[in-house]
């Protein structure tokens, strides 16, 4: 190859470079514009906009759900009803039979104690440290084991949940009616399993 066809080679390159890059830089443009405008949409709405907010440990609404003492730390109203986060401190044998979410996803995080846990077909033992996900349709169970009372940060997404946990902390004491539970569980998406 002489020196002019390397140089015609060099050139007819550097045009369809040129070229390439004006029309992906367009087609980039193109695509990209609708996302930033959407995105500027997304922060400048009023709705979505929450407030940063600190929980001490020492705070939080406290419901007793059935024996299950929930200390809700992040409400719905706190997150843009993005997610409820809520500790559990459980005493053994203290648990929640099989049940489905239709409406949200579930992350269990042990702080102390143990977990027994069912999530589909799969039952392990959480010790204190771990986590497990709990997607939404599909069946899980949790119970406190051993002999120490447990201590569980559960994240709940989207939020609504914290809801439903008001009314059952507002059942009267003593053992619930299990009908009622199920009848206030399910207007939330939760529908319990015959064992």
């Amino acid at each position: 190859m002489d020196g002019n066809s390397h140089g015609n080679l060099a050139k007819s390159y550097i045009m369809d470079r040129k070229s390439f890059i004006k029309t992906t830089s367009l087609g980039i443009g193109l695509a990209v514009l609708p996302q930033i405008s959407c995105a500027n949409k997304v922060i400048s709405n009023e709705e979505t906009q929450t407030d940063p907010k600190i929980v001490e440990n020492h705070e939080g609404k406290v419901f007793n759900v059935i024996g299950d003492i929930q200390t809700h730390k992040l409400t719905g109203s706190d997150t843009g009803n993005q997610l409820v986060e809520w500790v559990d401190d459980v005493e053994p044998g203290v648990g929640i039979p099989p049940h489905i979410h239709t409406k949200e996803d579930e992350i269990f995080r042990v702080i102390n104690g143990q977990v027994e846990i069912l999530i589909g077909s799969q039952t392990t033992i959480l010790n204190k440290g771990d986590i497990a996900f709990a997607p939404k349709n599909v069946a899980h169970s949790w119970k406190v084991v051993g002999t120490e009372k447990a201590k569980m940060i559960t994240s709940a997404f989207p939020a609504g949940i914290e809801h439903m946990f008001r009314e059952l902390g507002d059942l009267p004491p003593g053992p619930p009616d299990f009908e009622e539970v199920a009848a206030i569980c399910n207007r939330f998406g939760i529908r319990f399993l015959e064992i």
